[in-house]
């Protein structure tokens, strides 16, 4: 119950509004798998859109939604590693369901303009999720300013240990 409030208030949140997980991969299946499985999205709504640099694990529930019905557009970063966003302006369709950005690339260190992402998503009313594995401790996260709808932590990546993860819904 304290971790669950002391994560909350650390994202600007409400406790109701984080789940713990057994890590990476149960998080960025929830985010994406349960909410758009789930019957909680308009049944037109078959397409998502992520990114090249995405962590390994968004690669394979994609290529599990595409079995599912779902079509992925995959955006590519930059000269300078970033997802802009008027790249995912250009990937958004009238069906588009999902859009999920990582905050901070594992391998570039580069920090996407989430903020500017997610308030593309709210106006053109599409779920957002962003992966904060690599952000979270390391730069301030608000998900109301960061404008998000789920975004995933694990606890491996700020000293504790592995198997312990959480998600913002």
């Amino acid at each position: 119950h304290d971790v669950r409030e002391l994560l909350a208030d650390r994202l600007g949140a409400f406790p109701r509004e984080i789940v713990f997980t057994s890590g990476a991969t149960e998080s960025n299946n929830i985010a994406l798998k349960s909410i758009l499985l789930s019957g909680a999205i308009q049944t037109d709504k078959k397409h998502i859109v992520t990114t090249q640099i995405e962590h390994k694990c968004i690669f394979a529930i994609s290529e599990f939604l595409v079995t599912q019905g779902f079509k992925v557009t995959y955006v590519k970063p930059n000269s300078d590693g970033l997802i802009t966003p008027q790249s995912i302006k250009e990937a958004i369709r009238p069906d588009t369901a999902m859009v999920s950005v990582m905050h901070v690339n594992n391998e570039l260190g580069t920090i996407n303009p989430i903020k500017e992402i997610g308030e593309l998503c709210f106006e053109n009313e599409i779920l957002f999720h962003s992966d904060a594995a690599q952000s979270f401790q390391k730069v301030d996260i608000d998900v109301d300013e960061l404008n998000v709808d789920v975004m995933s932590f694990f606890a491996h990546k700020i000293g504790g240990p592995k198997g312990i993860g959480a998600i913002y819904i």
